[in-house]
Order: structure tokens, then C-alpha cells, then sequence
């Protein structure tokens, strides 16, 4: 018997692998946590799917996601990536990424990026229970506060909707549907 799925992931097998293996883990390494919030402003307006396609070349292009090496890029970085066909080429999302790197480092110095992060769920995640893919909201008051708190802390690309998809994939809520076969590991890897 095929195991019931979220059915966003549809039947690539990139897709599904993301879904069966990463989505809604819960991360708790700030780094990590950077790189999901990048790349989920790096998708807005386009497919996840596309994305995973390229997230291997958007790891090498960015120094594997090292805040701290972007934090440095200058003018002569923004070009090589605007001339980098293997990630999305999209000068104020590369910018962003540059200074999101900056706002990065003050917060993880301040309080910890990924304690400031974690601290809109209390620290544990959100469990969730769906039927289906149409009761899951596309932001949330939560994910509107954590939005407006990241601009404030100097963040762009990180609008609600964004924030919401980013909370999902770094498992601070679960929204696996209930039939879907994840559901209850991402539950019970949450209570860990």
C-alpha cells in the first residue's frame, strides 16, 4: 500500500524525498534556520520545486550559507550572482540576502538567532492537524508578528506569507494533514 502524503508534493521524486525527509523537522541550529528564511524569500513568487532544483548551486554561489562570508559581499559579489545561472537571479533578493546576513549577525549576537526564532512558539512546535491541504492558512498572527519583528530587526523578503511557509519547513508548526504518513513522526520528533 502506497503511503498517504500532504498533497502539495505531488510526484516528483525531489519533491517528495523534501516532504518525506525535511519538511516540518524541527530545526534548532541558527544557520539552518538563516539558510530555510533565505531560500523561502528567494521562492516568493515562484514554486518551491524550483528552488530545490537549485538549492545546491544556491549553496555553492553563497558560501554555503556562512552569514558571516555574505555579511562581507560587496558590488563585485552581486554581480557574479546576478551572472550565476544556477540560482534565481534576482538582484533585490541577492541584495536582501547580503543584508539579511548583516541583521543575521547582530541577532545572533544580541539573543540567538535561532532563540528569537523559536521563542514565537514558546519553543516547541505548533501541532497542527489539517484534513486537508485547504485548512492550512497561508500566514498566521503569529507568522505576521515574527514578519514585522524581522523587518524591525532589519530583515527583508520575509513578508508573513513567506515567514508562515519558513515555520512550516523548520517544523515550528506541523501542518502534515492527518492522513498524511508524516503527520505523526514530525509529532512525535516534537516532543523530543
Amino acid at each position: 500500500m502506497m503511503a498517504e502524503r500532504c498533497s502539495w508534493c505531488g510526484t516528483d521524486p525531489l519533491y517528495i524525498d523534501y516532504h518525506d525527509t525535511e519538511w516540518g523537522v524541527p530545526v534548532r541550529d541558527g544557520r539552518d534556520l538563516w539558510e530555510k528564511l533565505v531560500l523561502e524569500g528567494f521562492q516568493a513568487g515562484l514554486s518551491w520545486i524550483t528552488i530545490l532544483r537549485k538549492r545546491q548551486s544556491f549553496r555553492a554561489a553563497f558560501d554555503n550559507f556562512d552569514p558571516y562570508r555574505i555579511a562581507r559581499y560587496d558590488q563585485s559579489d552581486v554581480a557574479r550572482l546576478l551572472g550565476d545561472a544556477g540560482i534565481v537571479r534576482h538582484r533585490g533578493k541577492i541584495e536582501a540576502t547580503i543584508g539579511n546576513a548583516r541583521a543575521f549577525i547582530a541577532l545572533e549576537e544580541r539573543e540567538g538567532f535561532a532563540s528569537f526564532i523559536w521563542s514565537y512558539v514558546d519553543g516547541d512546535p505548533q501541532q497542527n492537524a489539517p484534513r486537508t491541504m485547504a485548512d492550512v492558512p497561508a500566514e498566521t498572527p503569529v507568522s505576521r508578528q515574527l514578519s514585522k519583528d524581522l523587518k524591525k530587526a532589519g530583515f527583508k523578503f520575509c513578508g508573513p506569507t513567506i515567514v508562515y511557509a519558513f515555520m512550516q519547513a523548520s517544523g515550528m508548526v506541523n501542518d502534515h494533514v492527518r492522513d498524511c504518513h508524516r503527520a505523526e513522526v514530525i509529532r512525535e520528533l516534537s516532543e523530543v
